[in-house]
């Protein structure tokens, strides 16, 4: 287009953002209007997609991080021909696809889900790091538009220094510094400098620009395609607002229709209906092509001492070479969660993240996003910075493999920062996740092979120290079972454990025995989708059932097995010993009696148990 088209074009974007917030009632209006031009020459002369084929391997891939500007991106794809103006102004209705922050589950260009600030070029990363080294339509461009107000989340800052280190030259930022936020002006208002200052140090090609001259942002999206051994950062100097005198760069309008919307479209030229005729990805390069073959998981002898992390690393690795499509990412820990193992037998598909966990999991949805299966690993209890990231993997749908090491109090010696013991609630409440706890090797390598083949974000917690193999190779573990590991039909308790405590739980059960009382053993490994039948039928002969868990007793083991009766069926006796203190320094098994969740103290709590019921 030329420019005189493309200011018209900006001009129609702001009015259909205008007429859509109306419609709806709500939503960000001038946000949208101050990125509308940045937005027109982006769509009618720079990018490359095929709306009739959003899953096109050479695509380009435009996120929208500044997510609250929803009106602006789904004006843009009425101007391509995506949607209708009817559509379009069923914006935040109940049904429709327009929500007020765009996602992937409702609508097939969205990439990731935005929204919660922030999180749009990281993301971006993780897909600009798969055009770059795994798929062979790798010249698409991915362009991310962010808001300035966000620039003061510290992701975004994992990303900048993530793109530049891998010399993403294919990720572009655009930046819309329209110097309002929600409450008052941002923290460097107009001062593109800062913006550039900070970028630069990160290793960033920068280019300032007033961002409604259409031909100067033309020109910077050229320079940013012709820029090469680094990202890019389009710094643009916006109005919120823009074009409607009422309410451009006034404060007190965020998030709000504008108060004359008949008036503001008139002041605008009026409704328009250009039709963008958005350039065609190149046709002739292929989608990533991964071989698939035999998975050999490996195999331990029962009796063999293994810790479950080692299982892990290695069952990652063998999944690596019967699955092509598999990547793994690592927190810089790699060496203690064994993704290391991964990293050396398939080096050109492994992704160091460094101490960034938040970039660590937003990568893992970029490379979701492009069709890989990614595994990410780090300490369950670093995990606990990427929650959020996590939690907007599941708003997008997102397929990744989350796997969360040295947890608990087991891990002896390195103290409470170190221990995972929030992990298997802070998953457990993610919509449609999976979480597993294996106790053994033989189960910990099955369930990672499980895992590729699930929908949604899925958890595997996985232990620092070493346990005996107690399931013979070959046992199948399905997800949302459980294991029966003692049971008669004199059994007085059952015992309901996962990971470390089951086999404190089946020492228990063997000291108990000797004593004349015989308990049911359950092992729980299925924490999320929970083993109701079992449980159920546990209830019904036994009457008492002990949770043991290397957890807080919020959110975890405890409050799982109760799920599996939250439908009217009767409520057992439950009782639960989890980790009610705040540990400090001690062995792994100093550390387990302290918690109250050893052999001992097990065995010392069903006594009592068996007693009260006796006296009742």
């Amino acid at each position: 287009m030329n420019s005189g088209e493309l200011v018209d074009l900006g001009q129609q974007l702001r009015v259909d953002s205008v007429r859509a917030a109306a419609a709806a009632g709500s939503g960000h209006p001038t946000s949208s209007m101050s990125a509308a031009d940045l937005m027109a020459v982006l769509l009618a002369n720079h990018l490359h997609y095929d709306f009739e084929r959003p899953a096109h391997p050479c695509n380009d891939r435009l996120i929208l991080s500044k997510g609250h500007a929803s009106p602006l991106l789904y004006a843009a794809y009425k101007a391509a021909g995506a949607i209708d103006d009817e559509e379009l102004l069923t914006f935040r209705e109940l049904g429709s696809r327009l929500e007020g922050h765009p996602t992937p589950r409702r609508l097939p260009w969205v990439e990731t889900a935005t929204g919660s600030l922030g999180q749009g070029l990281p993301v971006g990363v993780g897909v600009a790091l798969a055009g770059k080294r795994l798929d062979r339509a790798g010249d698409y461009r991915v362009w991310v538009l962010c808001g300035d107000s966000e620039l003061a989340e510290g992701s975004v800052w994992e990303a900048a220094e993530h793109a530049a280190y891998e010399h993403l030259d294919n990720l572009t930022a655009v930046v819309d510094v329209n110097r309002l936020g929600q409450r008052g002006p941002t923290r460097h208002g107009h001062d593109l400098d800062a913006y550039a200052r900070r970028f630069q140090a990160f290793g960033w090609h920068t280019v300032e620009v007033d961002g409604h001259d259409v031909d100067a942002v033309d020109r910077a999206y050229g320079e940013a395609l012709s820029t090469r051994g680094q990202p890019t950062a389009i710094l643009a100097r916006t109005l919120k607002g823009r074009g409607v005198a009422a309410v451009e760069d006034r404060e007190g309008l965020h998030g709000k229709p504008l108060p004359d919307a008949d008036e503001a479209v008139a002041e605008l030229g009026g409704p328009r209906d250009l039709r963008v005729e958005v350039h065609e990805p190149p046709a002739t390069r292929m989608l990533h092509a991964v071989r698939t073959g035999p998975v050999e998981l490996p195999r331990w002898d029962l009796g063999e001492e293994v810790a479950t992390r080692d299982a892990y690393g290695k069952a990652l690795a063998a999944l690596g070479g019967g699955r092509g499509d598999v990547v793994a990412l690592d927190g810089e820990v790699s060496d203690s969660t064994r993704a290391e193992f991964f990293a050396k037998e398939h080096p050109e598909r492994f992704f160091e993240c460094y101490i960034a966990e938040q970039q660590l999991v937003a990568a893992a949805v970029g490379l979701a996003a492009r069709g890989w299966v990614p595994y990410a690993s780090s300490f369950a209890a670093f995990l606990t910075r990427a929650h959020d990231f996590v939690r907007m993997a599941a708003v997008s749908g997102a397929g990744i493999n989350v796997v969360g090491s040295h947890a608990g109090v087991a891990i002896g010696q390195d103290g409470p920062s170190q221990m995972g013991l929030e992990d298997l609630a802070m998953f457990r409440a993610v919509h449609g996740s999976t979480v597993l706890y294996p106790c053994d090797a033989n189960q910990t390598a099955h369930l990672v092979g499980a895992m590729a083949g699930l929908d949604g974000v899925r958890y595997l917690r996985t232990s620092r120290g070493k346990s005996a193999v107690i399931y013979p190779p070959g046992e199948e573990f399905p997800v949302g079972g459980s294991k029966v590991l003692r049971s008669s039909a004199d059994d007085r308790l059952t015992l309901v454990a996962a990971g470390v405590t089951v086999p404190e739980a089946l020492a228990a059960a063997d000291a108990l025995d000797e004593r004349g009382i015989q308990v049911r053993v359950i092992d729980l490994y299925s924490v999320k989708p929970v083993d109701r039948a079992t449980l159920r039928q546990a209830a019904e002969d036994t009457g008492c059932l002990l949770t043991v868990e290397d957890h807080h007793e919020e959110g975890g083991l405890g409050d799982a097995v109760l799920d599996a009766f939250v439908d009217g069926r009767p409520v057992p006796r439950l009782a639960r010993l989890a980790v009610r203190t705040m540990p400090g320094s001690a062995s792994p098994a100093e550390q387990l009696r302290a918690a109250g969740i050893d052999a001992e103290s097990i065995a010392a709590s069903v006594e009592l148990l068996v007693e009260q019921a006796v006296v009742r």
